[in-house]
């Protein structure tokens, strides 16, 4: 029985010659037309690369400039990077290298070698009251621990890890000694000061 005017042809039926579905005919439109726009695109493309844009405002660089003068100073050394502790004999030559030499204005300074497991203890004369920098650095494969308190007080209870500066500012309000306790689990350069500000 053929089918019904204006219903959908069935699945099984055979195709007629020059009939195409419209399904077909909306996916062709949509290919010939990403073709065409992808064409005129490269197009162009092609066409303006041998454009070339020039701005000329009149400015040329001075004639009698004379080049910078080369730099003869060293970069910082690589070995202030390194984290493997350095002996006695070049102890002073690391603090001088890693700004923790002796200065004038220095309240307390506390420097040296530690072997794995040693632990140093020192402690400061009477300081006045008022507020200080106290700055810490070490030098290890591993972490060195920093612990500095007066009488009464914890003021610092840090592990440090090694290769950079460490500056706190510290206020003590009544005359005291600080007691510093350093401890290294592998072998360590260590190094504290105490500055008035």
């Amino acid at each position: 029985m053929p089918a019904p005017q204006g219903a959908p042809p069935r699945h099984d039926a055979p195709a007629l010659p020059g009939f195409r579905p419209r399904k077909l005919q909306w996916r062709t439109r949509v290919r010939s037309a990403v073709v065409l726009w992808t064409t005129g695109a490269m197009l162009a493309g092609a066409s303006l690369t041998g454009c070339e844009y020039t701005y000329d405002d009149g400015w040329r660089p001075a004639q009698d400039v004379t080049a910078a003068p080369a730099v003869t100073q060293a970069g910082p050394s690589s070995d202030y990077w390194r984290r493997d502790p350095v002996g006695e004999a070049g102890l002073d030559a690391w603090l001088e290298r890693s700004q923790m030499g002796e200065s004038l204005d220095t309240a307390h300074r506390g420097y040296g070698l530690l072997q794995a497991l040693e632990v140093h203890n020192g402690t400061t004369a009477a300081l006045p009251a008022g507020t200080y920098l106290m700055t810490l650095l070490c030098r290890s494969q591993r972490r060195v621990s920093f612990t500095v308190r007066t009488d009464d007080v914890t003021v610092v209870d840090l592990s440090l890890r090694c290769g950079a500066l460490r500056e706190e500012v510290i206020y003590l309000s009544a005359e005291s000694a600080l007691i510093f306790r350093v401890e290294a689990r592998s072998a360590a350069n260590f190094a504290y000061r105490i500055t008035p500000l």
